[in-house]
């Protein structure tokens, strides 16, 4: 030490305490450098030696384990708010990287030591930072530290970088992978762990939706393992019960898959300062993909078929996809695409069954794109459907069965797992109470009740596997179900149309073949719906919904002009509307025509039947008509018809319906006077 650094301390900075900061920057330079804190520590006796008794000698060590970037070390706050206070001659550190790694700490240190006249001193001398030299080669120190720091980061980056593309770089593993010394990646050779993994993968490969998947593990009452990452439990597993984060998490994770992945998370775009919410990046953007690094839990095949369902399930409004199929009566629901704007149309259920557009409405105000009556768009896709299905070769039986057997077996050896575990549990919380001192009664109490809940665990375990064992077996296929699903593609309709499906297992099967619908409604009774099938072909189907109005039908001027014509050809209401339904025409809402209809059409446009016409007219095509020959005569109908069917009376039927003609001729009205006159006076 020069004579020059001892005429920097005066009696004043000795009457003041001396404070020795001390620092590592993470926790395992605190658990195994050892050798840094020793020399730290030995700073004491440098300020010793530099005049300040030991009982004015302060350490701060709060700060171990803490980096030099971190603005919130309790240590450093401590030794700054001494500074400020006046109380500080002296502050030694063992080097000024151990003060600060950036220079807004470090500069505000020297500002308040200045306007003080605290000194600063480490292994080397001790510095004034009121004198010109001494500022100016502490400010160095404190860039040249930060400089250090930027250094380091690079080096560290670079060499954890050319891990991650080797795929070696030791990332956080999930619960059910754990990474031995030597660096080897394993299953966590607890059987129970791994076998409750595997159940939650085959569930969701079964039910194929995260939410279905949650329930489905509530209703049996099964918890997850979940390996604590940090607090006073790091390390331990412990066992949860299933949330819809926790399922999201583990099947997005690709290290299930066998996977060494980076980058697969980045900061979200609308974080705040200060936030560390992070977001999901698409597959494409991962920075490393390296596979069949972990033991895997699933093929990386299933993992992305998880994540094209999981993308399916998301239902939002600015993407196509089609939702996880649910309870609603709507076949299509997620399938139908607006042909107008693209987006996805919406199910309306008041006050029928309806699909409907309402995208541009919701995001600009603009009017309803189109909306269609969901029944009969239904029955038309489904119908299409089963003309597809007629060409597959389907063999499901065996998979069928295999697959109940599975998830049986599987949940059968989830109960004796846990059942093990419980009994383990047992055992130990009695080794432990036979274990203590019995005079020690605080402690025995303690382990007596831990015992107890065990042993009542124990028996909530044991009662839960033996509800699983009585209930009743899956249900066995008999010889006309196996002959059905033996022959799908011919049988299915009729096991469609008998109820035996519920509505998600027949949107199940509708995506099984069909990727998406997309409607357009060129005319008012007219859907013109493209079936795009999983295979890349679309097929066009016609569709007439029930409409409100019979104007509102395309061909309606064609209805009328060939009703007319009947009408005037003579043909009553009931051919007319049995020949107009077997032409091809409809009702408004109806596939066929009713009378009722053609009548009310017929008289608005002021047309009066020929049967009308013979019962109310008395002459029709210069002949008589029966109705008005007897009003010529003044007798009774009867007496005409007696003599038409005796021959006495010349009559012709008329061609379309029937109805008798008489001539008009002044002869044979003369002798009809004579015979009505004849049997009058009789």
């Amino acid at each position: 030490m020069t004579t020059q650094s001892y005429d920097k301390i005066t009696a004043r900075h000795r009457e003041q305490y001396a404070y020795v900061y001390i620092r590592q920057s993470t926790p395992r330079q605190v658990q195994h450098h050892l050798e840094s804190q020793r020399n730290q520590y030995a700073l004491v006796q440098r300020a010793i030696d530099l005049g300040w008794p030991a009982p004015r000698v302060h350490i701060i060590d709060a700060d171990l384990g803490q980096s030099g970037q971190d603005s919130q070390r309790p240590g450093f706050q401590e030794l700054v708010a001494a500074v400020s206070l006046g109380r500080v001659g002296l502050i030694v550190a063992y080097e000024a990287s151990r003060l600060a790694r950036n220079n807004t700490d470090w500069y505000t240190l020297l500002d308040i030591a200045t306007i003080v006249g605290t000194l600063l001193a480490d292994t080397e001398g001790v510095y004034d930072p009121r004198q010109y030299n001494d500022r100016l080669l502490l400010g160095l120190r404190g860039l040249l530290s930060e400089a250090e720091l930027h250094v380091l980061r690079l080096r560290m980056d670079a060499g954890r970088q050319r891990q991650i593309e080797r795929g070696t770089y030791r990332q956080t593993l999930p619960t059910g992978l754990v990474r031995l010394e030597s660096g080897q990646v394993v299953k966590d050779p607890d059987t129970q762990i791994q076998h409750t993994l595997e159940l939650i993968f085959a569930r969701f490969a079964a039910l194929g939706s995260c939410h279905k998947v949650l329930r489905s593990l509530r209703d049996d009452g099964i918890v997850l393992p979940r390996r604590q990452l940090r607090g006073g439990q790091a390390g331990q597993v412990r066992w949860r019960k299933p949330t819809p984060a926790t399922l999201g998490e583990m099947f997005h994770n690709p290290a299930y898959a066998g996977a060494f992945v980076y980058g697969r998370k980045a900061l979200h775009p609308q974080r705040r300062p200060g936030q560390r919410r992070r977001a999901q990046r698409p597959m494409e953007e991962w920075h490393s993909l390296h596979l069949s690094v972990y033991p895997a839990y699933i093929s990386w095949e299933q993992f992305l078929a998880n994540q094209a369902r999981l993308a399916d399930n998301a239902s939002t409004f600015a993407r196509r996809a089609r939702g996880a199929p649910r309870q609603g009566q709507a076949l299509l629901a997620g399938l139908m695409v607006c042909g107008c704007c693209g987006y996805q149309m919406r199910v309306v259920y008041k006050p029928r069954l309806r699909y409907a557009c309402r995208a541009l409405a919701a995001t600009y105000g603009a009017a309803t794109c189109l909306h269609v009556e969901g029944s009969s768009l239904d029955a038309a896709v489904v119908e299409a459907f089963f003309a597809a299905l007629q060409s597959a070769e389907l063999d499901v039986l065996d998979e069928v069965v295999a697959a109940q057997r599975a998830a049986h077996a599987r949940l059968a050896q989830h109960y004796a797992d846990q059942m093990a575990r419980a009994q383990y549990e047992a055992s130990l919380a009695r080794r432990q109470y036979q274990a203590v001192d019995p005079d020690n009664r605080l402690v025995a109490t303690e382990l007596e009740r831990h015992w107890e809940a065990a042993l009542q665990a124990v028996e909530a375990v044991r009662e839960a596997a033996e509800r699983f064992t009585c209930q009743p077996p899956t249900p066995c296929l008999t010889p006309a179900m196996q002959a059905q699903l033996r022959d799908l593609g011919r049988t299915l309709p009729a096991l469609w149309r008998q109820g035996a499906l519920r509505p998600e297992q027949k949107k199940e099967l509708l995506r099984s073949l069909i990727r998406r619908v997309i409607i357009r409604r060129p005319f008012a009774d007219t859907v013109e719906a493209k079936v795009v099938w999983v295979s890349g072909a679309v097929s066009t189907l016609e569709i007439h919904p029930a409409v409100l109005r019979q104007v509102d039908l395309s061909n309606y001027g064609d209805f009328v002009e060939r009703l007319l014509a009947l009408g005037t050809a003579g043909y009553s209401d009931r051919e007319i509307a049995q020949r107009l339904t077997a032409e091809g025409f409809r009702s408004a809402r109806r596939h066929r025509v009713p009378a009722a209809l053609v009548g009310e059409i017929r008289r608005a446009r002021g047309q009066i039947s020929l049967t009308e016409q013979f019962r109310t007219q008395a002459k029709i095509e210069n002949q008589w008509t029966v109705f008005g020959l007897a009003q010529e005569l003044g007798v009774h109908r009867n007496w005409l018809y007696t003599r038409i069917r005796n021959g006495t009376l010349p009559a012709t039927r008329h061609a379309v319906i029937g109805h008798y003609l008489i001539p008009d001729a002044p002869e044979l009205l003369t002798t009809l006077r004579a015979q009505r006159d004849r049997c009058c006076y009789r």
